[in-house]
């Protein structure tokens, strides 16, 4: 399964209120260590093809960043991935704690 790119707040809404987990990276593609988080949940995703990914472009896509730390709760970091269960924010991390280790882990919790 392909990690889907989010460009709005409608679409961002969409895919966090669908049933079951989903992953989300807040991904900058002018950071060297987003690159390896974007690395790893594309390294994961393709080991685990049936896992729900998408991201979120912190710097072209602005307002929809600024949503998900608003709506819910969160400080704004990047790269950040958070683990959506259900519709709410059941785990998140930041920078090189971003990898296919601690996001199974995540997921296997």
């Amino acid at each position: 399964m392909s990690i889907k790119q989010l460009k709005s707040i409608e679409e961002l809404n969409e895919f966090v209120q669908q049933p079951g987990k989903r992953l989300l990276l807040k991904h900058s593609t002018t950071c060297p260590i987003s690159a390896k988080a974007n690395e790893e949940l594309q390294s994961f995703v393709n080991e685990n093809e049936t896992t729900s990914a998408a991201m979120v472009l912190v710097i072209e896509d602005r307002p929809v960043s600024n949503h998900i730390a608003e709506e819910f709760e969160i400080k704004h970091e990047s790269p950040q991935i958070l683990l959506f269960d259900d519709g709410k924010v059941s785990w998140n991390t930041s920078h090189w704690k971003i990898t296919r280790d601690s996001i199974k882990e995540a997921l296997n919790a």
